[in-house]
């Protein structure tokens, strides 16, 4: 599993305290999320999903991540071509990404959150907002990048 410390159902219960319906489809695209570390995007989410239930719809996809994302238990990520991968974020976690291929990897760190509340408070002194959540992305080359000779353009 993904996050060894986030469940299926921890997950469940945080929706259902936010009286969010629990629908077969919400829970199928939730526990995808969850066992999977692709980062995937919407369409790659249906794709591998359709087979398993016949009533799954891109449609419904697209609406299970976009309620997802503003109850904060997924993020979106940006893509290489413009488009939007999603995580499932059960433990708050930064991001590594290639950017010759564009692959993402999560980085667990036991100081993210003092890190991100030194962040949150230095741009808050800075620019006047009020900030609920801080996501850090880290771009470079992934091993394998680097083991073809790509480098980093400067």
């Amino acid at each position: 599993m993904k996050e060894p410390d986030a469940t299926l159902s921890t997950a469940l219960a945080k929706l259902r305290e936010q009286h969010v319906r629990i629908t077969p489809q919400r829970k199928l695209i939730l526990d995808y999320l969850m066992n999977h570390e692709n980062h995937p995007p919407v369409e790659e989410i249906y794709k591998e999903l359709a087979p398993k239930m016949s009533t799954l719809s891109l449609a419904t996809v697209y609406n299970t991540l976009n309620l997802f994302v503003e109850l904060g238990i997924v993020i979106e990520i940006p893509n290489e071509n413009g488009g939007v991968r999603y995580d499932f974020f059960g433990r708050p976690h930064y991001h590594a990404i290639c950017e010759n291929c564009g692959k993402v990897t999560d980085i667990y760190d036991p100081n993210l959150p003092q890190i991100s509340s030194m962040l949150e408070n230095t741009a808050q002194k800075q620019s006047g907002y009020d900030f609920d959540a801080c996501h850090i992305e880290l771009y470079g080359l992934c091993p394998e990048c680097q083991a073809k000779g790509i480098t980093v353009a400067s």
